[in-house]
């Protein structure tokens, strides 16, 4: 969820005047689902007023659409939405996307948490919107300037294999 009230990140200001952000005090926001291709380094992303298990569906069936054939492995956290009942009749008719669950409390292993870091950090840190109808413009631009390079997104989210060894990018 990428909320409507700003966050100060690392930011540079004068000494002694730091920097204030304004806030709407309200709890607007825009709410994103995605998948990162580990190996392609395309995006396939979703946004949706709340995140329901229909939510959830609907973008299951738009990563499908973008991948028509081969066999799909998501990697999730333990979100509610993805394990709600009315999922067992679509994975069972869809039998090439497969789920494989992280560990609760292990953000660091969801490439997806990478793509939203540096969302927050070129969109929302330190900047005020008005509404959210301008955060949601501004998450568009981010999210289709940054499919247009997906080797700058491999190499900025993704583990590669180098000389037998695993190499993290941050």
């Amino acid at each position: 969820m990428i909320r409507d009230y700003q966050a100060l990140q690392r930011t540079w200001f004068e000494k002694g005047k730091q920097r204030v952000i304004r806030t709407t005090g309200k709890h607007r926001g825009v709410k994103l689902l995605s998948t990162v291709d580990y190996c392609k380094g395309n995006i396939v992303w979703h946004e949706d007023e709340e995140y329901t298990a229909e939510t959830f569906l609907n973008f299951l069936n738009k990563v499908l659409d973008v991948y028509p054939s081969g066999n799909i492995t998501m990697v999730l956290d333990n979100a509610r939405i993805h394990h709600a009942k009315m999922l067992e009749t679509f994975l069972s008719k869809n039998k090439r996307l497969t789920f494989v669950f992280l560990p609760p409390y292990s953000p660091q292993l969801n490439i997806v948490e990478g793509l939203w870091k540096w969302l927050k950090g070129d969109v929302i840190n330190n900047v005020f919107y008005h509404t959210v109808a301008e955060i949601r413009n501004n998450v568009r631009s981010f999210m289709e300037s940054v499919m247009k390079e997906p080797q700058v997104i491999i190499d900025r989210l993704c583990v590669r294999m180098e000389s037998d060894k695993i190499v993290e990018h941050l």
